[in-house]
């Protein structure tokens, strides 16, 4: 019999990449999505790289009832890995209680109907958004957790208060919180990827949208950064070694491997690239020229941020190893299967 799962946001960029694994990892997995930033055909495509249709059922996390009926509609769910968040630093600042009511009743509802179920434990995704301008580089998960810059960035913090505050209560759960740091690529049989709506809010997207035709070019936001090319460093881990961390983590949580009822892990790789390192490489991995330009700075980015990943790497077993080639070239392929398929 296997084990069931709930994936919330599960037809979104990371989710989608995480059902894969769960699937081919033996795990049954129940998918909830209102589809508010992904499409319902991306079940197909799951189906397509695994063989396994996922359970899917359109629903805002919002929906209580709604979600009370789909626990009692799929019993013996075991454990949820909890992505259905909205994400844009910048529409955030814009609107900030769409996302203080998006992404902390969805996580409220979760934590109250988990007891009721017999559901032994959530995997939240969470962000190295919370650690602000760290003090100390790499960042540790011992790292001191900033004010933060943005709505987004605050609920992230605020659901991690939650779930802490939830379990110290004695709510009979337990959590892992992950950390990531910049998820790029895509799946290697290009059948699931990134696909923003509209205007691409993140870097590699916007890369790869303009290498191919559909943006003029690439802005640069800064030069200017104490850094050793002038623009900002991040930690850039893959996508599916990213969704492969969820894996782990839920494997730990169902089979009582945990030393804490709530632990904090940093997925990323502990290498920082710079913005204008990340350009180079690609079209290095690629061939392919993008063209881009130097701007200003944009308000709200923080100057250079890696992981340390060592006790991921220790505790959970986990590494992220895909080349940093190997992804930008999946995000490549990526890109030109949506030109293929009409899209863009």
């Amino acid at each position: 019999m296997k084990k069931r799962i709930l994936v919330t946001g599960g037809t979104g960029y990371i989710g989608s990449h995480t059902v894969v694994e769960l699937q081919e990892s033996g795990y049954e997995v129940v998918i909830v999505d209102n589809l508010s930033n992904s499409s319902a055909d991306v079940v197909d495509h799951i189906e397509q790289v695994t063989g396994i249709r996922p359970i899917f059922e359109k629903l805002d996390c919002l929906d209580f009832e709604g979600l009370d009926r789909l626990f009692a509609k799929y019993p013996g769910i075991e454990g949820i890995i909890h992505f259905a968040a909205s994400k844009a630093v910048g529409e955030s600042v814009q609107k900030p209680l769409l996302y203080y009511r998006n992404n902390i009743v969805s996580l409220i509802n979760l934590l109250e109907l988990m007891p009721k179920y017999q559901v032994k434990g959530i995997i939240f995704s969470s962000s190295c958004t919370v650690y602000g301008q760290p003090d100390v580089l790499p960042v540790t998960e011992a790292a001191p957790i900033k004010k933060a810059e943005s709505p987004y960035g605050n609920t992230k913090q605020i659901n991690e208060e939650i779930i802490h505050d939830t379990v110290a209560s004695g709510s009979p759960i337990k959590a892992i919180l992950l950390r990531y740091f910049n998820p790029i690529g895509a799946h290697p049989t290009a059948l699931i990827g990134e696909l923003p709506n509209g205007v691409p809010q993140n870097l590699l997207p916007y890369l790869t949208q303009t290498a191919i035709g559909i943006r003029k070019e690439l802005s640069v936001f800064g030069d200017d950064y104490p850094t050793p090319d002038g623009s900002c460093i991040r930690d850039y881990i893959y996508v599916v070694d990213l969704a492969k961390a969820h894996v782990v983590a839920m494997n730990r949580i169902l089979e009582d491997k945990q030393k804490q009822s709530v632990e904090i892990f940093n997925i990323g790789t502990g290498r920082g690239l710079s913005v204008l390192e990340l350009i180079h490489k690609f079209e290095e991995a690629t061939g392919v020229k993008v063209p881009h330009k130097i701007v200003g700075r944009r308000a709200g980015d923080i100057t250079q941020v890696w992981a340390d990943p060592s006790f991921a790497n220790k505790e959970l077993g986990w590494k992220s190893e895909t080349p940093i080639e190997d992804t930008l070239r999946s995000a490549w392929e990526w890109q030109k299967k949506l030109r293929e398929r009409g899209i863009q």
